[in-house]
């Protein structure tokens, strides 16, 4: 399997693969621009100690980042090299994992995504399976055991040097903050490995599962299993509970998981409200969890903070970037009321902005007349002491930066966006298939 991994054509597209994700540095500190013509440089070099078992990877860098909440994650950033390396060899060993893969498993896989394991929990909720064990593994990628995940890559990789060269990855030191860490179980997130080795891993879950003859879904660490009644869900949370600590070595989030019914559960982000239409007994649509809008305002908020120096060209262009994610993450869920009430939102927040960078009052008063303004009035609000936040909820800005004024400019409201974005907009939410 070795020389599968180290050909010119593997390497190749896992370099392009490696270039086309970015990503920051590593340790040392290696851009992914410079890539290419290291790769070049070293290849030779670097398969053959990786044949003659030579090749030691360099340490992975713990960076933090938020998660919301107050919360934060610890992401590990192997370097450029080891990057190639870790996509040459999951290029190479995926499709031996892939065909044994459960059909509700919708996590980093080929043809694969969020929204069919939404729609899926979704189509199980109308078949009346709606008393659901919602399980939170505890720090899942830091508490996977290296001899566990080993001894399960084994079954389908027999080669020696493939296999130490993901036993070399894994137990990899992490820097943090300039300080050199020991690793003996944790699979670091950020690593192109990472994804098929907590599938891999929880794929033993998936057989459990299905030798019981549950009916689940899974998205990477994020699973849950429907039923029918409150005994048999509370009967199999349990058992799964001891199946999870005993076989895998896992730890579950008690605070997190629990027995949930459709309204109080949430997957990968959506929700679920009942619908009153008549003959519609029981289905449920779906909705933007609160921790969604959350997160949308809050990254709205940081775009149009009027300290932050910026003209209103690129904050509208970075409106469109917040807009094409988040709006096509969620747009099988219904939204549209809640969007007009942020649109309005938005809007006063980008009014504020512009009355703040016009600052002095002379030219506030002209800018006044310009969209129309009469003189005197215009003098009176460019020396008005209202504050700011209450000026761009005036009829003063609402009535002259008016929206079509806002769309000249190049702004796009949400709403207006969701309907671009939203093909199953107008098709009932029971009819949509489930792939």
């Amino acid at each position: 399997m070795i020389e599968q991994v180290v050909t010119r054509k593997n390497l190749l597209k896992a370099r392009r693969q490696v270039e086309k994700n970015r990503g920051s540095s590593g340790v040392d500190g290696m851009p992914v621009g410079q890539l290419r013509n290291h790769l070049d440089q070293i290849r030779d070099t670097l398969v053959t100690s990786i044949l003659n078992h030579s090749y030691e990877a360099q340490p992975i860098l713990g960076v933090v980042i938020p998660k919301g909440e107050g919360k934060t994650r610890l992401l590990g950033v192997p370097t450029v090299i080891d990057r190639v390396l870790q996509q040459a060899v999951s290029q190479v060993i995926v499709p031996k994992f892939e065909l044994e893969f459960k059909d509700h498993s919708y996590g980093f896989r080929p043809k694969k995504n969020a929204h069919q394991a939404v729609l899926q929990s979704q189509k199980y909720i109308h078949e009346g399976y709606q008393h659901i064990v919602d399980i939170d593994l505890k720090n899942f990628f830091d508490e996977v055991e290296h001899y566990i995940i080993l001894q399960l890559i084994y079954r389908k990789v027999k080669c020696p040097t493939t296999l130490r060269l993901i036993r070399v990855w894994l137990r990899a030191p992490m820097q943090i903050g300039g300080r050199l860490t020991k690793r003996r179980k944790g699979i670091p997130q950020g690593s192109p490995l990472s994804p098929l080795l907590s599938n891999v891993m929880l794929h033993e879950l998936d057989r459990e599962l299905e030798k019981r003859g549950m009916k689940y879904v899974r998205y990477a660490d994020d699973f849950s299993i429907y039923t029918k009644t409150k005994s048999e869900a509370r009967k199999i949370g349990n058992s799964l509970y001891e199946f999870l600590r005993d076989k895998l070595k896992l730890p579950i989030n008690r605070a997190k998981s629990g027995l949930r019914r459709p309204v109080n559960f949430q997957v990968l982000g959506f929700g679920f409200v009942p619908t009153y239409k008549k003959g519609e007994k029981g289905q449920y649509q779906l909705v933007v969890g609160k921790k969604g809008w959350r997160k949308l305002k809050q990254t709205l908020k940081a775009i149009t903070r009027k300290t932050v120096p910026m003209s209103l060209q690129e904050r509208f262009r970075k409106l469109k970037e917040v807009q094409r994610g988040w709006l096509n993450y969620f747009r099988m869920a219904s939204i549209q009321a809640k969007l007009k009430e942020i649109d309005s939102w938005l809007r006063n927040r980008l009014r504020y902005c512009i009355w703040h960078d016009w600052k002095k009052l002379e030219r506030k008063r002209k800018n006044l007349i310009r969209l129309g303004i009469p003189y005197g009035q215009a003098y009176a609000w460019s020396r008005t002491r209202m504050g700011g936040w209450a000026v761009a909820q005036s009829p003063i800005l609402r009535t002259t930066i008016t929206l079509d004024r806002l769309r000249k400019r190049g702004y796009q409201s949400l709403r207006e966006h969701y309907s671009k974005v939203s093909p199953l907009l107008n098709e009932p939410l029971s009819t949509r298939p489930v792939r």
